[in-house]
C-alpha cells in the first residue's frame, strides 16, 4: 500500500523537516500550509529534487470546510490518506494570564485543539485502511507554561487528552494515535512569543544542557508513524532534553 501523509503546518520549523524525512522514507506527502506560500513551495522543491513525492496546500485547518477540501484534493492525488501529523499551531507574545485576552484564548484554541480534532474526523471518516496519526503537542502541557504561555499550554493538554481518548477509541481498528511533546526546540516559533533567543536562555538549565533541533523531533514522529511501532498507541515521546 502506498503511503500517503498530511503533514499540517508544514511551511516552516517542525512540520517541514517532518514532511522532507517522510518523503525520503517513501510517503507521498501533503505539505499543508496556511499562508506561507512560498515556504511550502520551497518544502515541496526540496523533496521533489531529492526524488521524493509531495504538494502543497492551502488550508485553515481549523476550517473543517477546508479541511474537507484538503483531503479530497490529497485523495485525487494519491489516494487515501494513511497517516497523519497534526502538527499546525500557533503562539501569541509571553504574558501573564491575567494579561491574556480571551479573543487570544479562543483563537489558540481553536487553532491548536480545534485543528487537530477536525483532521483526525476527516482521516477517520475516509473508506480505506488507515495506520497512524502523530499529533505533535509540547512539554508546555506537562509544565503549564507559568508567566509565558498557559493558554498555549491548555491547549496543548486538550491535545494530549484528545490523543489519548481517540487512540482508545480506533485501536480495534489497527489505528494508532500517538503524540509527541517538544520542549526547547530552535525553531521560529519562539519570535512568534516575542523572544527569539529562548531557546539559548533556557539551554543550560535543562539537563542535557542544550536546546533540541526540528530533525530531531521529525525523527521521532516519523518513527511512530512507521511499522517498527507497531505496538506503540496511545504514548507520548518527550523531546525536552530531560525536563
Amino acid at each position: 500500500m502506498n503511503k500517503v501523509v498530511i503533514v499540517t503546518g508544514a511551511s516552516r520549523g517542525i512540520g517541514a523537516e517532518t514532511a522532507k524525512l517522510l518523503a525520503s522514507q517513501g510517503y507521498s506527502v501533503c505539505v499543508n500550509y496556511l499562508s506561507q506560500h512560498q515556504r511550502a513551495a520551497q518544502v515541496v522543491d526540496e523533496i521533489v529534487t531529492a526524488g521524493g513525492e509531495a504538494f502543497a496546500v492551502q488550508a485553515d485547518v481549523s476550517n473543517e470546510a477546508q479541511v474537507a477540501a484538503m483531503f479530497e484534493a490529497v485523495q485525487a492525488k494519491y489516494g487515501t490518506v494513511t497517516h497523519l501529523v497534526n502538527n499546525a499551531g500557533i503562539l501569541f507574545t509571553q504574558s501573564k494570564l491575567c494579561d491574556i485576552e480571551l479573543e487570544r484564548f479562543q483563537t489558540v484554541m481553536n487553532a491548536n485543539v480545534t485543528s487537530c480534532f477536525l483532521c483526525c474526523k476527516a482521516f477517520l471518516r475516509q473508506s480505506g485502511t488507515m495506520r497512524a496519526i502523530v499529533n505533535v503537542s509540547s512539554a508546555a502541557s506537562r509544565l503549564g507554561a507559568p508567566f509565558e504561555y498557559i493558554d498555549y499550554a491548555a491547549s496543548k493538554g486538550a491535545m494530549d487528552s484528545l490523543t489519548k481518548g481517540l487512540s482508545l477509541e480506533v485501536a480495534e481498528q489497527g489505528i494508532r494515535v500517538n503524540g509527541v511533546r517538544p520542549g526547547c526546540i530552535y525553531t521560529e516559533m519562539h519570535a512568534d512569543g516575542g523572544e527569539p533567543d529562548r531557546v539559548d536562555r533556557l539551554a543550560s538549565s535543562l539537563p542535557l544542557k542544550r536546546g533540541g533541533t526540528a530533525e530531531e523531533v521529525a525523527q521521532s514522529i516519523a518513527w511512530l508513524l512507521s511499522d517498527q511501532a507497531s505496538y506503540v498507541t496511545g504514548s507520548f515521546i518527550e523531546l525536552a532534553g530531560g525536563r
